[in-house]
């Protein structure tokens, strides 16, 4: 038979019941409306961040792109620059060699000069003189002298400014390589996108590594590179300008003395040679003279034994008329 079991447990009024369930239902609105409100936040976050990262990617795409082109710009110049430096080099390199054969040209003139000087200290006597060429001479010695150290002075000038050149240009190449690396890198980072299999999270990726400089210190090292390596070159251009002014100078230089001395040469030559033809003809003359002076000087001995046989005739007759007699010997006529 069964019995009634009464749970001891509490009992809840029914007002209560409905109470609770309306209770249920408003918190489980709120609830909703909250959620509904989070949802539309999320989703303009959403839309703003994508948005906001689609522009930033553009932007830094773009700031990319126009850094490539800079950094491409500056390659360019330095290579323009690097081209011209190497030409200026060859151009001062020849210049320099050309100074260096004309320098070495003037040995030459210089023993020649050197020479005749020591040949006309072998003169004798009244010859040992200090003629116009001897002067010349010695001009030529000096001027020749001059013109070494002068092209001397070039040379050394020449190659100061080669070595500054190759520093420059040295200093250059290390930047350009910079810039092409730097491009090989920017552009491998403008060619990356959402989809490239290599992209991943880096640690630390802001950060500034050691050694970092800033855009305008950037600006400034290429611009102080460039700007040094066209004054040196247009310092070595003067220079080139200066040897090939002081080489025509020194040859004309030496030109002009070397005529003045061949001229005071053919001067004095024909000094010689009439003096010479003069003695030639004052030893003819006296030789004729000579010649004459002792046939004359046989004819008066002749005439002298001549003369000496009327002295003894006349010895004779005189001692023999000094043994006439007595009166017979007087003073006459005879």
């Amino acid at each position: 038979m069964a019995t009634l079991s009464l749970k001891p447990s509490q009992r809840f009024r029914l007002p209560d019941w409905h109470t609770n369930a309306q209770l249920l239902s408003t918190n489980a609105e709120l609830k909703r409306d909250a959620s509904h409100q989070i949802r539309q936040e999320a989703r303009v976050l959403r839309n703003d961040t994508n948005n906001q990262t689609i522009w930033d990617e553009h932007d830094n795409r773009t700031r990319l792109a126009e850094r490539v082109d800079t950094v491409n710009r500056w390659k360019e110049m330095l290579d323009k620059c690097l081209t011209d430096l190497d030409a200026e080099i060859d151009a001062l390199t020849q210049m320099k060699e050309s100074a260096e054969q004309n320098l070495q040209a003037k040995n030459l003139p210089l023993d020649v000069a050197i020479e005749c000087l020591t040949l006309r200290d072998s003169r004798r006597d009244i010859d040992v003189v200090k003629d116009p060429v001897e002067e010349e001479l010695h001009k030529e010695v000096e001027v020749i002298d001059a013109t070494k150290k002068a092209l001397q002075q070039k040379i050394s000038q020449s190659f100061e400014k080669l070595c500054l050149l190759q520093e420059v240009r040295q200093q250059l190449n290390s930047d350009h390589r910079g810039k092409v690396e730097t491009l090989d890198i920017d552009r491998g980072c403008l060619s990356l996108n959402l989809k490239s299999p290599n992209i991943s999270l880096k640690i630390n990726p802001t950060r500034v590594p050691d050694g970092s400089s800033t855009l305008q210190q950037w600006d400034e090292f290429s611009r102080f590179n460039k700007n040094r390596a066209e004054a040196e070159m247009k310092e070595a251009t003067e220079l080139r300008e200066a040897i090939a002014l002081t080489i025509a100078e020194t040859n004309n230089e030496l030109e002009a003395q070397r005529v003045a001395t061949e001229f005071a040469f053919r001067k004095r030559l024909r000094e010689m040679e009439k003096a010479y033809s003069e003695l030639k003809w004052q030893e003819k003359n006296t030789l004729e003279e000579i010649a004459e002076l002792q046939e004359d000087i046989q004819h008066l001995e002749e005439d002298l034994r001549r003369k000496l046989l009327n002295l003894k005739l006349c010895h004779t007759r005189l001692e023999s008329r000094t043994y006439r007699p007595n009166v017979e010997l007087c003073r006459d006529q005879v």
